[in-house]
């Protein structure tokens, strides 16, 4: 290769990263689904951001919530009667949807209905999980578990794109600092880049205290914007946050997901 098509091909590649940060990815929903009522609320406001910024929201919610702490912690509709509100959302509001599954035999049925499968970062090392996700042909994003490094995903990326996944993505979400506490290396999102092309900053989860509440995992929203920009700096392509109208009043996450009337200024912030 000469010395001018090295540096035509290293500007191509360097154009196409910088597109790729200067589009981003983003996902936003309530932690699990409640009732329709808050679903229709959510997906209205995405698609007014979508219209008003010119992006493409994910609409992302979870019929089950299985890795609530305590067994009286309200988990969800469940997967028949929650994927027909996915379904639905999905059909009425042209969103696309993403959902999580926690057990193998839940793909098939979620990959019908929803564009982006996710896989839990406690599970991220469930080999049948991740091969029924990607089976299923659907976009594969799978968490980082908070007890592995970022190089630690090649093994789960391996094990997705070996069983027939077209697409993987990778999400940030925290290291376990101790306990009842999570710390974000942000170098994981430049060491996942090299993995996949699509590493997403989970904004909100990151920002938890599991377990935290005596019961309940609590966390401090007010780090969630600044968690955005810290993730772009290091050329996050993709951002999660759960977002609910009145957090407080949230029946899962409420501690450290967004207000729903803050997604449009975060936004607008890691657009600029």
């Amino acid at each position: 290769m000469s010395i001018l098509s090295f540096h035509v091909s290293l500007h191509d590649l360097n154009q196409e990263n910088a597109s790729i940060v200067n589009n981003p990815i983003f996902i936003a929903g309530p932690c699990v689904i409640e009732s329709a009522e808050l679903l229709d609320e959510v997906a209205r406001e995405l698609v007014r951001l979508n219209e008003h910024f010119g992006i493409d929201i994910i609409f992302k919610s979870s019929f089950d919530k299985a890795n609530r702490t305590s067994l009286h912690s309200f988990r969800g509709p469940g997967l028949e009667k929650g994927l027909q509100m996915l379904d639905d959302i999905k059909s009425r509001y042209g969103l696309r949807v993403l959902t999580d599954i926690h057990e193998s035999w839940q793909a098939k049925a979620a990959g019908e209905v929803c564009d982006v499968l996710q896989v839990p970062a406690f599970l991220c090392r469930q080999t049948d999980l991740l091969v029924a996700a990607a089976q299923t042909g659907r976009v594969v994003n799978i968490k980082k578990a908070q007890f592995l490094s970022g190089m630690d995903m090649r093994y789960p990326v391996e094990k997705a794109r070996e069983s027939g996944a077209r697409e993987v993505w990778l999400t940030e979400r925290g290291n376990c600092f101790g306990y009842n506490n999570l710390v974000v290396d942000f170098r994981n999102i430049s060491d996942m880049l090299e993995l996949v092309p699509t590493v997403v900053m989970d904004c909100t989860h990151s920002v938890q205290r599991p377990g935290g509440g005596g019961g309940s995992t609590t966390g401090d929203r007010r780090f969630v914007p600044s968690m955005a920009l810290a993730a772009k700096a290091f050329g996050a392509t993709g951002y999660f946050f759960e977002v609910h109208p009145h957090p407080d009043e949230a029946k899962s996450d409420g501690p450290n997901m967004l207000a729903l009337n803050q997604l449009e200024g975060v936004i607008e912030n890691i657009l600029k």
